[in-house]
């Protein structure tokens, strides 16, 4: 079976994020952690989080990228116990068991993601639409074949046409680096 994980190719995630993903961590789409939020109303970090991160689920930090791997059955039963404790813990799931249920769900959606082939990257793209969230995913391959992960190798993009929208991470850099 494959599952996804998140996957760090550079620092930016560390500028745009709130709560930054660990690399390596198993991860599920997240959206379900804006539902009960306004996204016009989202700014900053937060928006950034809402308009494309991957949920880590040990973390709960995000990440930009997730990588298809293959996972056993015991992967997937620690990834959805943890999941499931974490809606228990930080997100009102009323009981384990249904928090179990929610997190089997969103492994089965992620589950769904995983259709090519390993190694590959998935990017996300959530927007707002009248009361719903909207999710595009893209998936990068490297181009040529699998190589060694470098953030600018991933060159081919399958899927829905990249969103219209420029992000100044240097400028975000300097800004971060101006308020520590």
């Amino acid at each position: 079976m494959k599952l996804l994980r998140t996957i760090r190719l550079d620092p930016s995630d560390t500028f745009i994020f709130e709560r930054v993903a660990e690399p390596g961590e198993w991860a599920v789409s997240g959206a379900f952690v804006f539902s009960d939020d306004d996204p016009e109303k989202l700014a900053g970090k937060s928006r950034s989080a809402f308009r494309g991160g991957f949920l880590g689920v040990q973390s709960l930090g995000w990440s930009t990228l997730v990588q298809i791997v293959e996972a056993s059955d015991d992967n997937r039963r620690v990834a959805i116990d943890t999941l499931a404790k974490q809606l228990v813990a930080h997100f009102g799931a009323p009981t384990i068991e249904d928090a179990v249920a929610a997190a089997k769900e969103e492994f089965e959606f992620t589950t769904s993601l995983c259709n090519h082939p390993h190694d590959t990257l998935i990017a996300v793209h959530r927007s707002h639409e009248g009361r719903e969230i909207r999710e595009t995913f893209r998936t990068l391959r490297p181009k040529g074949g699998p190589k060694p992960l470098r953030a600018f190798a991933f060159l081919d993009v399958e899927g829905e046409e990249e969103p219209a929208e420029n992000v100044d991470l240097a400028g975000m850099a300097k800004r971060e680096k101006e308020n520590k």
